[in-house]
């Protein structure tokens, strides 16, 4: 190895070294390996400019890991920008905050960080210690006088805390004045957040704060949800709310079509004393509704079947994707990351199932599974041209995958491209007829599809 690249390899060491000392916590060695690569010139623009791939620093790998007292010699010994941010978008407080590291959050905060600096995604530190139930943190940020309905691309904190089903969270900002009927771009309120979540929790405190219940977003109201979901205890709550079984969502279906149409007899029940008769549906009783439901679905389903085999495409061939060799060890990384995605999955932070499915993305560029998982993070979040982009490169690796499709018509629908979107759930049909939910997506993206040009050509 010729002496400049032996030079260069010996720096990203300490470089490597001097970053996991950070997370570590290791505040001697942090200060040994800063003095090697700073050579006596300017210790702190030496360390400012330390940054990984990925443009965080020393600040924001103590943050991710709660390391205080590396954060306070960074910051008061070095006089570090405590605001910096990475690729992302993302600050020192902001790591903190979404990790659960109230002390070290707590410390940036009295440190002076700017609490309403939001990541590129639109999340602030008030929305992740909202989104995970942080209450101390929630409870420290608010009462510095920091708004509760602090806006960003996500939606409100009160929206982030009942989406997480977060009760505690939820009591908090209500305490504190948010507005619980505080809307997304997209119409999304807190009370739909909780009903999305399952919260019935969540969804009692807010009534009693006011929130409306006869909200619409995507078409569809809080009973289409819980309708959709299955809970009894969301139906009954929302109904004693005031809340209407008459209102169609976007194709005309109600609540009580939808529960008819997962087969759950008892949220029928609930539903059909207040809902008005159906056109169509001649045998007006429980039994009758779900016959018909039933019947109309499988009607549906057997005529995709038919044109499954009648139009299968010509030119359906398998492709195979050129993709790099992957080590063990790489896979097992890669592993290890895409647990702690599916982890934070579970927990609803997609924001941090993003985080560690990038890095096992990175590792093991070859599995299609990944990329899917991250595609519907991004569904999640309403990002829906990343998630697309994710979809197609998923649909790359794996050309033979039902889900892949779906991945790619759940994004293509959520950018309004119907059509498109239908094609897509046509081509994982035909991979897989017995998908009830590609069947159901199909044809709700064809009825998505006419309306919206029908509404279109009313307008020209």
């Amino acid at each position: 190895m010729a002496p400049d690249a032996s030079d260069a390899l010996a720096v990203r060491q300490i470089v490597q070294n001097f970053l996991n000392a950070a997370r570590n916590g290791n505040l001697d060695l942090l200060k040994k390996f800063a003095e090697q690569l700073d050579e006596g010139k300017d210790l702190a623009k030496t360390v400012e400019a330390i940054k990984d791939a990925n443009k965080r620093g020393a600040l924001h790998f103590a943050a991710i890991e709660g390391q205080t007292e590396i954060c306070n010699y960074l910051l008061q010994d070095l006089k570090l920008n405590i605001d910096s941010k990475d690729d992302d978008g993302e600050t020192a407080l902001i790591h903190a905050a979404r990790q659960g590291h109230t002390a070290t959050a707590k410390y940036l905060i009295d440190s002076g960080a700017d609490v309403t600096i939001a990541s590129t995604l639109g999340a602030t530190a008030l929305h992740h210690s909202a989104g995970i139930g942080d209450t101390e943190l929630l409870e420290h940020l608010l009462s510095k006088g920091i708004n509760p309905d602090l806006e960003s691309d996500a939606g409100t904190p009160l929206v982030w805390a009942a989406g997480h089903a977060q009760e505690a969270a939820v009591t908090v900002l209500l305490k504190y004045g948010a507005n619980p009927n505080a809307e997304t771009d997209d119409g999304i309120t807190p009370l739909l957040s909780s009903v999305a979540a399952g919260s019935v929790a969540c969804l009692e405190l807010l009534i009693q704060a006011g929130a409306k219940v006869n909200v619409i977003a995507g078409g569809a109201t809080p009973l289409h949800i819980a309708a959709d979901n299955g809970s009894l205890e969301l139906l009954d709550s929302l109904l004693k709310a005031g809340a209407d079984p008459n209102i169609s969502d976007e194709d005309g279906v109600k609540p009580i079509q939808v529960a008819a149409g997962r087969g759950n007899r008892a949220a029928v029940e609930i539903l059909f004393p207040a809902t008005s008769k159906i056109d169509g549906i001649t045998s007006w009783t429980v039994d009758g509704i779900l016959e018909y439901i039933q019947s109309e679905s499988k009607t549906q389903q057997d005529k995709l079947v038919d044109v499954k085999e009648n139009s299968r495409p010509e030119d359906a061939v398998s492709r195979e994707s050129n993709t790099p060799e992957v080590t063990p060890e790489a896979k097992k990384r890669a592993a290890e990351s895409k647990s702690r995605g599916d982890e934070a999955f579970k927990r609803q932070d997609y924001h941090m199932a993003i985080d560690s499915y990038t890095q096992a993305i990175d590792l093991n560029p070859s599995d299609g599974t990944l990329l899917s998982n991250r595609s519907l993070c991004w569904i999640k979040l309403g990002q829906a041209e990343h998630a697309l982009a994710d979809a197609k490169a998923c649909r790359a690796l794996r050309p033979d995958w039902s889900k892949a499709c779906y991945r790619e018509g759940a994004a293509l629908r959520l950018l309004q491209k119907f059509d498109e979107a239908a094609n897509a759930f046509y081509e994982g049909v035909m991979l897989d007829p017995e998908s009830k939910e590609l069947v159901n997506a199909f044809r709700e993206a064809v009825e998505a599809g006419k309306k919206f040009h029908g509404t279109t050509e009313n307008k020209s």
